[in-house]
């Protein structure tokens, strides 16, 4: 009795055993695949091909695109090779890609971008900007493919600057396939811009100021080429958005308006002395202008050193003033 039982569990699991074979053997479509090279192959869209899962059946997607066939056609495209009995799994479209190394078009324009520099003495790569006759899209070349592309041959018109270039892209097997490419390059330089008008005597803020690049060849000498000369500078005339600007343009912003009550600051060796005064001038940091000493009521020069303060030293002129250093050391010692 024992015996019986064993050989009919036995036989139960080796049963069982065949039947998970047959099940994990049988063909099956797949629901999407991705593919090396322009020939798709049945063993790329069904499981457990066997023998066949070698032989072509379609072309590939072009590189770098993806495509759909429908379920019916996979069956029709096997069934001339005996492989019948596909589980579809209610797949009804299969999604095929083409596997793919992507070159980009940034990439492409450097290259193009540094040959010009080199041969053509057009600045610093940079400041090359190149477009092309034709929307530039990505390349894509064979997974299996080395290098990057490179420039054999590039002619330029700097009047139109127009060029003409061989690109050599790498491809499969070291080889590479040559492509011809044309448009236009710019040497640019990167100018300072005001995002909005700025009224004359305006101070720019770091939001007001706005890098951009604009043809080197249409940008005089005198132009500001960075932001921090533009930055807390004041507008000599009103600005508009989108002029480059040019150094005339800015001056220091005024610290000290005309009529101002402003620290006049006495220093003389080993005395520092601050009296309330009143500006006859308006100016910027470091420039001289006229002040009242309202304690002394005289007139003394001074440099502007801050919002406000005016400094009065051996060193500053003055004016209105009959005796000269000796004077101006009693007024400070007052």
């Amino acid at each position: 009795m024992i015996r019986s039982i064993i050989a009919a569990f036995i036989a139960l699991t080796v049963v069982g055993a065949v039947a998970k074979a047959e099940e994990a053997a049988q063909p099956a479509l797949k629901s999407e695949a991705i593919v090396s090279g322009d020939i798709v192959r049945i063993g790329d869209l069904i499981e457990n091909a066997g023998i066949v899962a070698s032989v072509p059946i379609f072309r590939s997607p072009d590189l770098g695109c993806t495509g759909t066939i429908s379920a019916d056609a996979v069956l029709e495209a096997v069934r001339s090779h005996a492989l019948i009995g596909v589980a579809t799994a209610g797949i009804r479209d299969v999604v095929v890609t083409r596997a793919s190394r992507s070159i980009p078009a940034k990439d492409v324009e450097d290259v193009i971008a540094r040959a010009l520099s080199a041969r053509f003495d057009l600045g610093p790569t940079k400041d090359i900007v190149v477009n092309f006759t034709r929307d530039m899209q990505a390349m894509y070349v064979e997974p299996s493919s080395l290098g990057a592309p490179r420039v054999t041959h590039i002619d330029f018109d700097a009047r139109s600057g127009r060029f003409d270039t061989l690109l050599e892209i790498p491809t499969s097997g070291g080889k590479r396939t040559t492509v011809r490419l044309s448009g236009r390059a710019v040497a640019t330089v990167e100018v300072a811009t005001v995002t909005r008008a700025i009224d004359r005597g305006g101070v720019l803020k770091e939001a007001d100021v706005l890098m951009d690049r604009r043809p080197r060849a249409e940008i005089g000498r005198d132009v500001i080429t960075r932001r921090d000369q533009a930055v807390n500078f004041a507008a000599r005339n009103g600005l508009q958005p989108g002029r480059p600007l040019r150094v005339v343009d800015l001056m220091k912003p005024d610290l000290v308006q005309r009529n101002e009550t402003v620290t006049l600051v006495y220093e003389v060796p080993g005395i520092m002395v601050t009296v309330r005064g009143k500006a006859g001038d308006g100016g910027a940091e470091g420039d001289v202008i006229t002040v009242l000493n309202e304690q002394s009521k005289r007139t003394v020069q001074g440099t502007i050193i801050g919002p406000g303060r005016v400094l009065v030293s051996n060193g500053s002129p003055r004016i209105a003033s009959n005796n000269a250093s000796r004077e101006g050391a009693d007024a400070a010692a007052r």
